[in-house]
């Protein structure tokens, strides 16, 4: 499985992702989820994958060669985040009739965030089907893959004024305890810091298994978690229970 989010807040947008890809009993594989797209001193795309390792693959691999070949339709052209949205949506479909289905098993999602000259960056969705959504200041995040053990932390912390440094930690506790819930989500994993308006991708940095930073956050937050539900006020209406036992089933 896979797990990928990007969180885009004034300041800019994080970007993380995980590398594995099987977690059966005798075999892990890792790919990286993560694709950047350098293209000019004001033009910078991220894009994330998740689904079907092979639909991901060609339709980065088609995207790749569009440039290349300076096609009329690539990344290198389109004019807004929403036209290079709906490009890869199309780049993905394309993938998937080419083998013949458009079934499930060979579905693909993804994220792209960036920015391109004289606009706003933008983070957004994009369906297996090609259509796709953008993040909102309601919620200023999207995810794809195993989304759910990683998004509680996420509602309850960022907002549009959170700072790249709490966004960025915000992204790696939502993926620990993505890690931590499902064996199918793993590391090495990847993160991306872009401040709005840089145009660089440079602020990129790789965790594996064994990096100290990452256990002393798991570490840290475990400890965290357990001392606030150890201050939880206590359940003063507890001496009511009986009562009301009693009261509905007609016991007085």
């Amino acid at each position: 499985m896979t797990y990928c989010c990007a969180i885009s807040v004034s300041a800019g947008i994080i970007f993380c992702s995980d590398s594995r890809t099987n977690a059966g009993v005798d075999q892990v594989s890792t790919y990286s989820k993560m694709f950047t797209f350098e293209l000019g001193d004001d033009r910078q795309f991220v894009v994330l994958g998740a689904g079907n390792l092979a639909t991901t693959q060609a339709t980065l691999a088609q995207m790749k060669k569009d440039i290349r070949q300076n096609t009329e339709l690539n990344l290198a052209t389109v004019t807004t985040i929403g036209e290079a949205a709906d490009y890869i949506g199309e780049v993905s479909r394309a993938q998937q009739e080419k083998h013949g289905t458009t079934s499930p098993n060979f579905e693909a999602s993804f994220i792209l965030g960036g920015q391109i000259g004289g606009s706003h960056h933008r983070v957004v969705m994009i369906y297996p089907e090609g259509n796709h959504i953008t993040s909102s200041k309601d919620t200023p995040y999207l995810q794809i893959g195993e989304s759910k053990y990683g998004k509680p932390i996420l509602d309850r912390i960022i907002r549009l004024d959170t700072t790249l440094e709490t966004a960025a930690l915000c992204a790696l506790v939502s993926m620990d305890s993505t890690m931590n819930s499902n064996l199918t989500v793993g590391p090495p994993i990847e993160m991306i810091v872009y401040q709005s308006d840089s145009y660089n991708l440079k602020n990129y940095h790789r965790f594996e298994e064994d990096d100290e930073y990452l256990r002393e956050l798991k570490k840290s937050w475990d400890s965290r978690l357990k001392e606030a539900f150890h201050q939880l006020p206590p359940l003063a209406w507890a001496n009511n229970w009986n009562k009301i036992a009693d009261s509905n089933s007609g016991v007085y």
